[in-house]
């Protein structure tokens, strides 16, 4: 059994500027679903470059039903639990066209790994090889995944199948520099650990 929900206005997107609500928009673009399928959506899709967690989902999607900016069906299943599938309405694909024409934000870099080199005069040698190593092997498992990926989406004659590659380019592109990256540190810090028992030598002798 379907029961449709009517939606309410669609005012507060625009004037809020939400980008957790415009993504969820995004990904009903592709198809309807639950709060599940859009995490699920959004973890075979964006997610290394753009993650939600349950906790932000299933309440932006109640707020984007509100908004009239997407249909909310509840759908009974017999033996499981009862589902709320969404689906985009035009005032939603409107307002998905408005925000992907604004300029995007520029958003704060943080890294702890930098924050922990930048200080690693007072770390010894290997804290700091390790440190370097271990991010090393997430890039490399990294690129596995986005190998995997390009060849899954391999022929598809999806229309959207174009801009998915760029942002894949993008995330082996980066990739590719950070683990170049990790070569030249590795090879400084190396350089750098051989240096101070020698110079620690030289201060016992004077």
């Amino acid at each position: 059994m379907v029961v449709i929900e009517q939606a309410g206005r669609a005012v507060g997107v625009r004037r809020r500027g939400r980008t957790t609500s415009h993504a969820l928009l995004g990904m009903l673009s592709l198809g309807p679903g639950s709060g599940y399928d859009l995490k699920k959506r959004i973890e075979g899709s964006v997610a290394h470059f753009w993650s939600e967690s349950y906790g932000q989902i299933y309440p932006m999607l109640n707020q984007l039903a509100e908004e009239g900016l997407a249909e909310r069906t509840h759908e009974r299943q017999q033996g499981k639990p009862d589902r709320q599938v969404y689906t985009l309405t035009p005032s939603g694909r409107e307002e998905l066209a408005r925000w992907l024409a604004t300029p995007a934000k520029h958003e704060g870099f943080r890294s702890e790994l930098l924050l922990k080199l930048f200080l690693g005069a007072h770390a010894g040698a290997d804290a700091n090889v390790r440190h370097v190593e271990e991010f090393q092997r997430r890039q490399r498992a990294l690129l596995e995944r986005y190998a995997a990926v390009r060849k899954g989406l391999r022929g598809s004659s999806h229309p959207d199948h174009p801009y998915w590659l760029i942002t894949l380019s993008f995330g082996e592109h980066r990739c590719r520099a950070l683990l170049q990256w990790c070569d030249e540190t590795l090879r400084t810090l190396r350089r750098l650990g051989q240096r101070r028992p020698q110079a620690r030598a030289r201060r016992r002798r004077t």
